[in-house]
């Protein structure tokens, strides 16, 4: 069994990986901004054949990200698989219309958060002689350019970049290094950005319904194949070109199963 760590972990498709590896009896250390809220995700995950423990952690600030590798650590005796998985999205303004605000807590987040995370497991990793370090990349970092994801894309572009330079920098060291595309996953995020933009949302409602899958449905796929990674660049990429053409051609027939509705949207 193995040791792993996920940032972002108490909501989301984070949420959703923590279960499932838990569930097949790996350890894992969940993180959350709050006490609070990790309290809450471990309730909702329950008795698990894992052990499931939970630490505060602002991934911006790398003390933080120390404290919750140190304690995986003390917990499990080692860490095996580190997710960098902390994100924010705000993806309903055009670029100039982003808040400094919103702007900082992107970039803070989900480079910087990264960023953070590589460098203390990978240190920790390099150390032991052995891990996994993925990151958990999304909408625009393959360059794509979607309607109000100008900056959260250039953070996830910017994701890519540091994935390919950290597989270089790793060659030959017994650390594993790879990527996570997780497709178009219905988190609380995505909830979120649809109300905010309901007019938007609901113009785009039937794509999104082909496109987009639950976090039930996903997790369970990503979870085998970082299991199953033992070479770095190991790409695990759930909603693929060929699976978006197929899926296209077959919603023109019959009827879509509305996705969304069981959020009230």
């Amino acid at each position: 069994m193995s040791n792993i760590v996920i940032t972002g972990s108490t909501k989301g498709i984070g949420f959703g990986l923590a279960q499932e590896f838990a569930s097949r009896g790996h350890h894992v250390a969940i993180a959350g901004r709050t006490q609070q809220a990790i309290d809450d995700a471990l309730q909702r995950i329950g008795e698990t054949p894992g052990n499931v423990i939970g630490q505060p952690c602002d991934v911006a600030d790398k003390a933080a990200v120390q404290a919750l590798w140190d304690k995986a650590v003390a917990t499990f005796g080692s860490v095996d698989i580190w997710i960098n998985n902390a994100g924010l999205a705000r993806t309903t303004h055009k670029i100039i219309e982003y808040s400094s605000e919103d702007i900082q807590a992107m970039v803070n987040t989900n480079v910087l958060g990264t960023i953070n995370g590589c460098q203390v497991a990978g240190a920790g990793m390099l150390e032991a002689g052995r891990g996994k370090i993925f990151n958990m990349l999304g909408g625009g970092s393959d360059g794509q350019y979607f309607p109000g994801m100008g900056i959260y894309g250039t953070t996830k572009r910017g994701l890519d970049y540091l994935t390919d330079a950290m597989i270089k920098e790793f060659k030959g060291t017994g650390v594993v290094i790879g990527k996570i595309r997780p497709g178009m996953v219905i988190t609380e995020a995505v909830i979120r950005e649809a109300r905010f933009d309901l007019e938007s949302f609901q113009s785009s409602r039937k794509v999104m319904n082909v496109l987009c899958d639950h976090v039930e449905t996903v997790a369970p796929f990503l979870v085998d194949g970082i299991l199953k990674a033992d070479t770095s660049g190991t790409k695990i990429a759930w909603l693929t070109g060929g699976k978006i053409g197929m899926r296209m051609m077959f919603s023109r027939f019959g009827k879509q199963e509305d996705k969304f509705e069981r959020y009230g949207l």
